[in-house]
């Protein structure tokens, strides 16, 4: 039997994450840093991110700290960004994901499903700079929410 770390995506994972790039891929300006904790499935929906907006798969950082993180710890991880990637995906695990969402900014979920897309904004100049409530919702898309 795999443990959570090495479980791969499941049949609707395979199904919903294409859907999900292609979708935020309309939402974007310009390619955004891909940051992705290295448990399989993770890794494997940044994957299919990177095909969908043209990056290829050496420009995903692999970021260890995601998995299993708290949202202090995902907030640290944030703040060590490079300024110099002005946008960033990042690719992790609940509850952390959702309670780093809730703590920087005012979100309408109480848990983000499976595969959802949060996008946040920051009125800041460097990474190091966000702190909680800093942020606003741009964005929120998950597979059965029926938008295109």
């Amino acid at each position: 039997m795999l443990g959570d770390f090495e479980r791969p995506l499941n049949p609707r994972g395979r199904r919903d994450a294409p859907v999900m790039a292609q979708r935020f891929s309309h939402t974007l300006k310009q390619p955004p840093r891909l940051v992705a904790s290295p448990a399989l499935r993770a890794i494997t929906t940044a994957q299919i991110f990177a095909e969908t907006l043209g990056q290829t798969l050496r420009d995903i950082r692999v970021e260890p700290r995601i998995y299993e993180a708290t949202p202090g710890t995902l907030l640290h991880l944030v703040n060590t960004l490079d300024d110099r990637d002005g946008h960033v995906a990042m690719f992790g695990h609940n509850p952390g994901f959702t309670e780093l969402a809730q703590l920087l900014a005012v979100v309408p979920f109480a848990e983000m499903p499976t595969c959802a897309v949060v996008t946040l904004a920051f009125q800041v100049d460097r990474w190091q700079d966000i702190v909680p409530d800093a942020g606003e919702l741009v964005d929120f898309r998950y597979p059965k929410d029926g938008t295109d």
